[in-house]
């Protein structure tokens, strides 16, 4: 097997007998490129929607179980080599140069990896969160794995930790602008610190996050690249009946995340739709929705277990069920009570895009095409008016603009384009408001 790992192009390692599968995993969206940092955060957040919300999903539990052993399978994998950790695979410009189905792909696969000398701590600090969100989830069901997930975890955020940087240094033209990190990597160390003091209740990450916590300044981010929201929330729970000294800091930046969204709030900083979208810069926009709602959520859980309202100031206070109807009401709108009526998760509703960016969903299938599609072959299908021949069933896309309005193109795709870390805070809310119906 060999890989790159400088950003130079001058070094390639070569491990004499050895093949690394990197076969399973997830494409970001609707590319045919494994980035495997916004991959394990999808990975994390599945975990932590059947964490919280499990036992409300009913006999789509299994789906969910299947779905993130899937990816943890392929993070074993990624994770098989000591001191290296495999960040992606996958030549992501020739890729995008390219409008081809899976099946057919000739693309360069070029397995990327950061190493001791050229590191890639948030990329490996958010495989340890992933793995270690998982083994709490498979503790139920099947402890042996649930196991083998918590030491691989231990290990990987161990090398996270130990040799520090950013990937955009070592793996940066290949990551970037597709995925740099942008917010730094402290927040993933703290992220994965988190998630193994959920999954090992051992001091010594408790002791790690006190100590690390004040690193992180994005008290309103959460996503596939900051952390720090979900942080304060997740810690928050598991500091309730603690005496951690960062214990005030960390239920500060919660409640002040709150206030950021509440649209009443003094001091609200994301943005609303006249429809009541919520929005916050960057493409996808729906990936705001959706992960703002799991943590409302989620944080309306504690405030209720703790009997406390958060005060906004200006005569604001923000109860559990305040955070609940926001994220009821951000669900809603992706679902069709909108303005232009429309159901932005596909094959749901009587009206939903249907000209989704996505290679697979656009090109025909297999059986109905058994010849190869090469590379250029494919954009007559991508430039095409007709609807997407493959209906890609559940996956939400990025959404309409700030007026409410969705042009339902192909080339459009900061709003046509699904995405893993859409959909993923998705299925916990969409449980629990199942069961929740009023």
């Amino acid at each position: 097997m060999t890989w790159r790992k400088d950003s130079a192009l001058q070094d390639v390692y070569i491990i004499p007998d050895t093949t690394v599968d990197l076969v399973g995993g997830y494409y970001d969206a609707g590319d045919n490129v494994k980035f495997n940092f916004p991959m394990a955060f999808s990975t994390t957040m599945l975990a932590w929607s059947v964490i919280e919300f499990g036992k409300l999903m009913g006999p789509d539990l299994k789906h969910a179980l299947d779905a993130i052993r899937w990816a943890t399978e392929y993070f074993l994998k990624a994770t098989s080599i000591p001191g290296f950790v495999f960040a992606q695979v996958g030549d992501p410009y020739a890729d995008h140069n390219c409008w081809e189905r899976p099946e057919d792909m000739d693309t360069p696969r070029t397995a990327f990896a950061v190493s001791r000398d050229f590191p890639g701590s948030e990329v490996s600090a958010e495989i340890a969160a992933a793995l270690a969100a998982s083994s709490v989830v498979y503790r139920k069901y099947h402890i042996g794995y649930s196991t083998r997930l918590l030491q691989r975890a231990i290990k990987v955020f161990d090398f996270a930790d130990k040799y520090r940087g950013s990937y955009n240094d070592s793996l940066g033209p290949w990551v970037c602008p597709f995925y740099c990190d942008f917010s730094g990597y402290q927040d993933e160390l703290v992220w994965g610190a988190a998630w193994l003091f959920k999954a090992t209740k051992r001091p010594y990450y408790l002791d790690y996050i006190d100590k690390n916590i004040y690193n992180l300044k994005n008290f309103a981010e959460f996503g596939w690249d900051s952390k720090d929201a979900g942080i304060n929330v997740l810690v928050s729970k598991l500091l309730i009946n603690s005496s951690s000294n960062s214990k005030p800091f960390i239920l500060n930046n919660a409640d002040k995340f709150v206030c950021s969204v509440l649209p009443e709030s003094p001091s609200v900083s994301v943005s609303y739709s006249p429809g009541g979208l919520l929005f916050k810069p960057g493409g996808s926009n729906l990936q705001h929705a959706t992960a703002i709602s799991f943590l409302f959520l989620v944080y309306a859980g504690y405030l209720k277990k703790t009997n406390k309202e958060i005060d906004c100031g200006g005569k604001v206070f923000a109860s559990p069920k305040r955070l609940k109807q926001i994220a009821r009401g951000q669900v809603d709108y992706i679902l069709g009570s909108n303005p232009v009526n429309m159901s932005y998760m596909v094959g749901y509703g009587a009206k939903y895009p249907e000209r989704i960016h996505h290679r697979a969903s656009s090109l025909p299938s297999v059986d109905e095409h058994r010849g190869h599609i090469g590379c250029k072959g494919g954009s007559f299908y991508f430039h095409s008016q007709n609807p997407n021949p493959n209906l890609l069933v559940g996956a939400v896309v990025g959404g309409p603009d700030m007026k409410d309005s969705y042009a339902d193109s192909r080339a459009d795709f900061v709003h046509s384009e699904p995405t893993t870390y859409i959909n993923a805070p998705l299925i916990g809310v969409l449980a629990y408001f199942n069961s929740h119906p009023s």
